[in-house]
């Protein structure tokens, strides 16, 4: 159990009484939560300026604070230039220690501020913005009626994005396109996604009868697609290359939302897995989704965790719903265009892992 002082952070680990530093680190011996947010926030933030706006405190304030932990630590934590500011190594150190207490103390509040029930606790999950549109509502609404003191955290980003923050701890579980995020998370293939060519059933690119697409007859269409940044937007163009083809990008764009509704307007199509088209307006006219005959294109999806020692019991509870309701989407047929895998043993990532 963690125990606190008004003034030092404190663990209570084998019955002992443990610091967060070293005995004789810290200077002045009064480092405390609050300066441990601000500087988090900071590093997040890659400038004092962003980080005082998001905390709503005075830059000048979150200033002496950083300069009072600095001092505390002994060591710049910080390198600062007129681009902002980057954790040193110390910093990064002191950043991954701390994101990881707050959010147990986070977890703690939590606990402590709800009325007891079996399990509570609160869980962060990260969901591509794809995989949220499939498995996103049905999962909530298993966790609120089977776990209802568990509060569930869903975060929604890039999957470059997730994945940077299941490497900082900043998320319990997440699912993932890649196999390689991190050696000290665990991992399990779930299930593997065929991507599609999306339009808009009005936009007269093929005729009506047609279920699959070449790249050459790809080729013709304008596409709109993620930045070059992207996973997938790497796997679509490497098959054109493959070829010595180039696709026909006519719009760059990072949100799922806005690409779909320019879709649906005739302005291009796009390549998605099926699950891009749960939740859109049917009344905007009916959507095509067509394989690529020549060039399959799959991708799988992973379930990631952090290691089984720093998972809470709620966190494992959600782990095990987010597997199974995805499991059982599948077989009702309402994740559609996506094969099970069949489920392996816990996995710990490898560096470098071959896709």
């Amino acid at each position: 159990m963690a125990g606190l002082t008004c003034a030092k952070i404190l663990f209570w680990i084998d019955g002992y009484k443990r610091a967060i530093w070293p005995a004789g680190r810290l200077r002045g011996g009064s480092m405390d939560l609050r300066q441990l947010r601000y500087f988090a926030q900071i590093v997040e933030s890659g400038s004092l300026s962003k980080a005082s706006r998001c905390l709503f405190v005075a830059q000048p304030a979150l200033s002496q604070q950083l300069a009072k932990l600095e001092y505390e630590v002994g060591k710049p934590l910080l390198q600062r230039s007129s681009r902002g500011v980057v954790p040193t190594e110390n910093g990064l150190a002191l950043y991954h220690h701390a994101r990881f207490m707050l959010r147990q103390l986070d977890q703690a509040l939590s606990i402590a501020r709800k009325e007891v029930t079996d399990l509570q606790g609160m869980v962060s999950l990260g969901l591509p913005a794809t995989t949220q549109r499939a498995i996103g509502l049905p999962l909530m609404k298993r966790i609120r009626s089977k776990f209802p003191g568990i509060l569930l955290n869903v975060v929604e980003g890039m999957s470059g994005h997730i994945a940077h923050m299941m490497r900082l701890g900043q998320l319990d579980i997440a699912i993932l396109f890649s196999n390689d995020v991190s050696s000290k998370l665990s991992f399990e293939p779930l299930l593997e996604e065929e991507l599609f060519v999306i339009f808009s059933g009005t936009s007269g690119y093929l005729p009506s009868h047609r279920q699959s697409i070449s790249i050459a007859e790809l080729v013709q269409i304008p596409l709109i697609l993620p930045t070059a940044s992207h996973g997938l937007r790497r796997r679509v163009v490497a098959e054109f290359e493959r070829r010595k083809m180039k696709p026909n990008v006519t719009a760059e764009i990072d949100s799922l939302k806005l690409v779909m509704q320019c879709v649906s307007e005739g302005m291009g199509a796009t390549i998605k897995p099926m699950s891009a088209l749960h939740e859109v307006d049917e009344t905007q006219g009916k959507w095509r989704a067509l394989s690529i005959s020549d060039a399959p294109l799959t991708r799988t999806n992973y379930l990631y965790s952090l290691s089984p020692e720093l998972m809470s019991e709620a966190a494992t509870a959600v782990l095990s719903e987010t597997r199974e309701v995805a499991h059982q989407l599948v077989e009702d047929g309402q994740w559609k265009g996506v094969q099970l895998i069949v489920p392996a043993p816990l996995a710990r990532t490898d560096d470098a892992a071959p896709q």
